[in-house]
């Protein structure tokens, strides 16, 4: 049984050859490859075609949108920094402003000070004047206390009694609104 078995797997195989190879469907394509070669260039041929029609109906190409962005961008960046420089001139000017008025008010204050300096050493003086002349007006009221005195021993007795209290009164008077 086996043999017949081997024998019926023989008859059943394919015998292929060469010359059986060309008369097969796979022989002839390999046959021909300018066939082959045509019929994947015009594949190839249709497929770029599409894409540039899709790309010419979607709008422009992305490199130049690309670029068109990026040249976007460096406009922005260059109004960006413009408006910085601007700025900071601003800022530099307020600043000089600022500068020149705080000068100008150390300049006042310094003229305050030699104001308030000169009226210092005026008051100095006009105290120390002050004194002078209250000292000289307590050596006047002692030479008038004295004075009495030496006339008392010149005068007679009725006249030295009698305008004494009238003077000393008057003489009380003046020392107290002078001092």
């Amino acid at each position: 049984m086996e043999l017949w078995r081997q024998m019926w797997l023989y008859s059943q195989m394919i015998d292929v050859r060469a010359d059986g190879a060309r008369s097969s469907g796979i022989g002839r394509v390999g046959s021909q490859p300018i066939a082959l070669a045509a019929v994947a260039l015009a594949l190839m041929l249709t497929g770029a075609g599409s894409i540039a029609i899709w790309r010419a109906t979607a709008g422009a190409l992305p490199e130049t949108q690309r670029a068109i962005s990026a040249r976007q961008i460096q406009l922005r960046a260059i109004e960006a920094s413009e408006q910085l420089v601007e700025k900071t001139k601003a800022l530099e000017l307020s600043q000089q402003e600022a500068i020149d008025q705080l000068q100008a008010l150390q300049d006042q204050m310094q003229g305050v000070k030699r104001l308030l300096a000169a009226q210092q050493n005026d008051a100095k003086r006009l105290s120390e004047q002050v004194a002078a002349v209250a000292s000289a007006v307590d050596g006047l009221r002692q030479s008038f206390a004295s004075a009495p005195s030496t006339a008392d021993a010149s005068d007679p007795p009725q006249a030295r009694h009698a305008p004494a209290p009238h003077r000393n009164h008057a003489m009380r008077k003046r020392s107290r609104s002078r001092s």
